[in-house]
């Protein structure tokens, strides 16, 4: 029932005075991702407050020893060199020498605290990005598949930088600065109230400027952190793509992308600097306007007498020292808005749940099984994100350990889905996806990882030598080992002949290998795994009829006593299997050995069809 709706037995519903409207929600995400970079800087500093106490007090100690300068100077002025005018040099000599021992402290005051804060910051800097790193590695697939690799590296790298500036190149400056405007303060007030008074007044409109220069250089540096992001992004794509952009003469188009995101970068920095500009242009103006004023009625109150020649001076010397640390302010203000932005994608970063979370209570699996590589699918339903179609509808599957399922259908029908849920890259939507009638949720991931190994078509060869990439299975495992692998799946002889056999260093991404010889090495990294269950997606698909005849004796060798789940198009591969799943928009139209259902007239009848049509 609706609000205005009256009820013959309870008369009109009274209506309600609207509340006040609380804050819209991209100010209230605003506010909690600024509150939670807040969070992250406290927690990075944290373990390191004894030092950063240490290096504080040896700051406060160079600064009071900065500021006992002026205050000698005016002892000379108005006491020494009377004094030593009279003969008695005492008084002067003492304030040379005091003068002289102040600056001495604070040269080794300076040097104890930048060797404490330097110490901190490394280590800030180190953890930040030991937790980046971390973050990136731990989050899922399903991650990776919609957060940019380019975006990321921004994170790791110009976020990082962006902070590194601010802890090193300006949090002395603000300390400083602060330091150094609180103890000129009050010895202003110490030594002439009245001129002191002419001098705070101008600082109710730097706390203005301050407050718009804050709000403005925080929108301009957020812009130009997603400006950076997007290049990173950009560029990298470029580069991993480059034989595509070659091939279909796409240089112009993407160099004119790039302009377009360099354009709009160089606005964002330059909106930035000018509000630097004005920012700063407005605190030395106002810091002149105060120093006319104070010279004029410090000069007046001499000649009446009212004020000593040296308490003018040291208060000229204060000022200019007052307002020269706002000039280190606004250079902290600009740092800071870029590490403030910087540290509010980090924030964000670091805060993203995981979508395939480590279980609260893992459960191990049963020692005593009997068999390992029982997989099951219960009623299992996904969909890759709220806003679009199921792709798998209340999946029921039992694959029993040992046996080799080959999953069909067309593009779209919930093949590679399956592989991926059965991977745990994903949970399912609704439904469970059970090993050995453990739930995968419930199981640790490390546990999961020995036991379940997805081989795809694109398998990645990491810069290094052969050997390594095979043992990036087991990097216990013992060069015989690993050579017993990779005899097990026919890749030995290849990698023999090669130039340092086993020791050849594969280049970026394998480049040094043909696509055949990258896919056994992979083959031979999965048989090194010894997983319970292996899951082929494609991985065949892309090769040519030789290579595949190669692959296919690794695969047989592979498959071998172990659970296997083949996504697969070519009918060899297929045929090969104890069993064909045939799936149809995300359910299970067929289900049976190939040969019975070839023979018959279902899907997988008319799929057996065109690919005999299809190969003569």
């Amino acid at each position: 029932m609706s609000a205005d709706t009256t009820s013959p037995a309870a008369g009109p519903v009274a209506e309600r005075p609207a509340g006040p409207a609380g804050p819209p929600p991209e100010r209230r995400e605003a506010r909690r991702v600024r509150r939670a970079s807040r969070q992250l800087l406290y927690a990075l500093l944290r373990p390191h407050r004894w030092p950063s106490g240490a290096a504080l007090a040896a700051l406060v100690l160079e600064n009071a020893f900065q500021l006992a300068g002026p205050l000698l100077v005016a002892r000379a002025i108005d006491l020494g060199i009377p004094r030593a005018s009279a003969g008695d040099w005492n008084p002067l000599i003492r304030c040379v020498a005091g003068f002289t021992a102040c600056g001495l402290l604070a040269a080794g005051t300076r040097y104890a605290f930048f060797r404490i804060s330097g110490s901190v910051g490394q280590a800030v800097l180190l953890e930040l990005r030991t937790r980046i790193f971390d973050r990136a590695r731990h989050l899922p697939v399903a991650f990776h598949e919609s957060y940019t690799s380019g975006a990321v590296i921004s994170r790791l790298t110009a976020d990082v930088d962006a902070v590194r500036d601010l802890i090193e190149a300006s949090l002395d400056g603000l300390l400083t600065s602060v330091l150094t405007v609180t103890g000129i303060s009050v010895l202003l007030l110490w030594l002439d109230a009245p001129l002191a008074l002419v001098v705070l007044a101008s600082i109710v409109p730097l706390v203005a400027m301050t407050r718009w220069f804050r709000r403005r250089s925080r929108i301009a540096y957020r812009r130009a952190r997603d400006t950076v992001a997007e290049i990173i992004v950009r560029f990298g794509e470029s580069m991993n793509a480059v034989r595509a952009v070659q091939a279909f003469r796409a240089e112009r188009r993407k160099h004119a992308a790039m302009n377009r995101l360099n354009d709009t970068f160089r606005d964002a920095h330059t909106d930035a600097l000018e509000v630097v500009a004005r920012y700063t242009a407005g605190v030395r103006l106002t810091g002149n306007i105060a120093l006319a004023v104070v010279l004029a009625l410090g000069a007046w109150r001499v000649s009446s007498g009212a004020l000593p020649l040296g308490v003018l001076a040291a208060f000229l010397l204060y000022l200019r020292r007052f307002y020269d640390p706002l000039d280190e302010l606004a250079t902290f203000n600009n740092l800071y808005a870029s590490a403030a932005a910087a540290l509010e994608k980090i924030a964000d970063f670091l805060a993203t749940p995981s979508s395939v979370p480590e279980p609260a209570a893992p459960v191990p699996l049963p020692r005593d099984r009997p068999v390992r590589g029982a997989l099951a699918f219960r009623g299992v339903g996904f969909r890759y994100r709220p806003d679009t179609p199921p792709v798998l509808r209340g999946l029921d599957l039992d694959v029993p350990a040992g046996q080799t399922l080959a999953v069909v259908g067309a593009t779209g029908a919930g093949k590679s889905t399956v592989a991926k849920l059965a991977a745990r890259f994903y949970d399912p939507t609704s439904g469970a996806v059970l090993l050995d009638g453990v739930d995968l949720r419930r199981l640790p991931d490390r546990a999961l990882r020995r036991e379940i190994t997805l081989v795809t078509q694109e398998n990645f060869l990491f810069d290094g030598s052969v050997m390594e990439n095979i043992a990036l299975a087991r990097p216990d495992a013992g060069p015989q080992e690993v050579r017993a692998a990779a005899r097990a799946v026919g890749a030995d002889a290849f990698i023999s002949a090669l130039p340092e056999g086993y020791d050849t260093e594969v280049r970026k991404r394998g480049s040094r290998l043909s696509a055949g010889q990258r896919q056994l090495v992979a083959l031979a990294r999965a048989f090194l795994a010894d997983p319970a269950v292996l899951l082929l997606d494609e991985a065949t698909s892309s090769l040519d009829i030789p290579t595949e005849l190669a692959v296919r004796r690794a695969m047989d060798a592979l498959l071998a006593g172990r659970t296997s789940v083949i996504i697969a198009h070519r009918l060899s591969t297929v045929l090969a299997a104890d069993r064909v799943l045939v799936l149809a928009d995300g359910a299970v139209v067929e289900d049976g050995p190939p040969a019975r259902l070839a023979s018959g007239d279902g899907p997988f009848a008319a799929l057996h069809a065109r690919w005999i049509h299809a190969t003569g």
